[in-house]
């Protein structure tokens, strides 16, 4: 899928992989999500997993997990709901909207790709400000959900993606 700023969002492929090793995120931002290398090992393990590369000028800049278990997630009660997870930008493509355009992006993704969901739902660690601003600013919504994580507090973010015609 292409997008306003000329970033392509598509599933994970084999061929990406030596730009997932050179892959390069700083220990701050390290401990709120996970490794690209790390999400595609996981994703080989589970296939409700499904990672996507976000690319720009054939370059991999980013990198996310739509997890998509029939039987729900541990988050939310919506079995239609897809979880967003362990996103991030390359450390030497962030500041250039990017981030905010992948998230932009999800809604069409989710009508393709998994046309019987209706909700996509992340969390986030309630210490991560910057994210916290990026995910309202592209339409996540917090309604006040909690969940305790392994390190704290995490927001339970939501966007609708409901297709409903006018």
């Amino acid at each position: 899928m292409s997008c306003e700023k000329g970033i392509t969002i598509r599933p994970y492929r084999n061929d990406d992989e030596e730009a997932i090793r050179r892959y390069c995120l700083p220990q701050e931002q390290a401990i709120y999500t996970s490794m690209p290398a790390d999400i595609i090992r996981t994703s080989q393990e589970n296939p409700y997993n499904q990672p996507y590369v976000v690319k720009a000028d054939d370059q991999l800049v980013g990198c996310f997990v739509l997890y998509h278990d029939p039987t729900g997630n541990p988050y939310t009660s919506n079995q239609r709901a897809l979880l967003f997870k362990s996103f991030s930008i390359d450390s030497r493509h962030q500041k250039k909207g990017y981030a905010y355009e992948a998230l932009r992006s999800l809604a069409e993704i989710a009508k393709q790709s998994y046309p019987n969901h209706g909700e996509i739902i992340l969390t986030v660690h309630h210490t991560n400000t910057p994210a916290i601003q990026l995910y309202r600013k592209a339409g996540f919504v917090d309604k006040g959900l909690r969940f305790a994580g392994t390190h704290g507090e995490e927001l339970i973010m939501h966007l609708d993606v409901s297709f409903k015609l006018p």
